[in-house]
């Protein structure tokens, strides 16, 4: 279930419900138990991810060091940037992800000093709680509660978001935008979302004591990193240069993996019904729902789980999030079979690139204007 009720400080609108049955889920979570009791495997602390907390640091440290300390040329700077903003989407999709959603481990210290890897990047381990935990995993596709899919008038990601002339050709330029969301991100986002204490339509409580200890000290963390140290030894130009370019590359990267996920023909978009009373609900219970607007791909594809963290298992992760990435691959096999057993539809394309293929698609096709009903 969701890890924290969004509505703890949102607007005095109606909440939205679920659907009160939970055969599904209850069924689900029975099974899930009985293969972790029969294999042994741990949901937390797994040695694999261990191992590639160790390989992935290793590889943005090596990237970094050989930029501020090292490498001169721009025949090296140049592919060394590139591949310290991939190290950065490595970070996000498998560490900090894993520990933001208390899967990384049994112990809470464990979790909260590997989520903090998000804030060393340039973001907020305590914002992106709430916007991504508190808030996508309990509303997926809902437009007006996932602020996930809304990009404001620059793209149309929902049946239910209004077009604009322009967005015809949202399948082509919008690629493009994916790589300004870091800088967005590191510049504007944080900062707009603790002065208005507000995410989408959703009110968030500002950081306080230690959480606003931790924002402001990761940001200045992030900025030091970035710009600071470099400026040592680097004219700022070039330095601003290879920051452009590695935010650009991981916000690319990060952006396409999780409209993947989400933003494909596949997902659904469900519309709340409102009762006469004014009551706001879903028609299916919220772990169908999590399947029905969720999409897996790519997952046979060992490199590929492996760089994303297993986000290419997106409906086992949205049903079991706190639980550790690697063990999405059988888990997905329980999953998919119950979900045939309850006549649930399961989507997932074979290869990342048919995801990509059928992304471009919802996007020309939520580019194309409206349909006119006859009066």
């Amino acid at each position: 279930m969701p890890i924290r009720a969004a509505s703890d400080a949102r607007e005095k609108t109606p909440r939205l419900k679920f659907s009160t049955s939970d055969h599904f889920i209850r069924e689900l979570r029975h099974r899930v138990d009985a293969y972790f009791e029969k294999t042994g495997r741990p949901r937390r602390d797994c040695p694999q991810m261990y191992f590639k907390t160790a390989t992935i640091l290793t590889w943005f440290v090596a990237a970094y060091v050989l930029l501020v300390f090292f490498v001169t040329s721009w025949w090296l700077v140049l592919p060394l940037a590139v591949i310290l903003g991939v190290a950065i989407a490595a970070i996000g999709f498998n560490i900090q992800h894993d520990a933001g959603h208390k899967a990384y481990s049994e112990r809470p210290w464990v979790n909260k000093l590997m989520a903090l890897t998000l804030d060393l990047v340039g973001g907020s381990s305590y914002l992106w709680d709430w916007k991504h935990n508190s808030i996508h995993h309990t509303y997926p596709n809902i437009d007006g509660e996932d602020d996930d899919i809304n990009i404001g008038f620059l793209g149309r990601l929902s049946p239910q978001q209004r077009r604009l002339p322009f967005h015809r050709f949202q399948g082509i330029y919008l690629w493009m935008l994916y790589g300004f969301l870091a800088i967005k991100w590191h510049f504007v986002d944080d900062f707009y979302q603790v002065a208005v204490a507000r995410i989408g339509k959703h009110r968030v409580p500002r950081p306080k004591g230690k959480d606003l200890i931790i924002f402001i000290s990761g940001k200045v963390a992030f900025f030091g990193l970035a710009f600071g140290l470099p400026m040592l030894f680097h004219p700022v130009l070039p330095v601003l240069a290879v920051y452009a370019l590695a935010a650009f590359v991981s916000g690319v990267v990060l952006s396409v993996v999780f409209q993947l996920a989400h933003c494909v023909e596949e997902a659904e978009f469900p519309v709340p019904t409102t009762t006469p009373q004014g009551a706001r609900r879903m028609e299916t219970e919220w772990a169908v729902h999590q399947v029905q607007t969720t999409v897996d791909f790519g997952r046979k594809n060992r490199m590929l789980r492996w760089f994303l963290g297993g986000l290419n298992f997106q409906i086992e992760h949205h049903l079991f999030s706190r639980i550790c990435h690697v063990n999405y691959p059988e888990l997905s096999k329980i999953v998919e079979d119950l979900c045939r057993e309850f006549g649930i539809r399961y989507a997932a394309h074979k290869t990342f690139f048919a995801a990509v293929v059928s992304h471009y698609k919802w996007l020309v096709e939520m580019g194309r204007p409206m349909p006119q009903i006859a009066g």
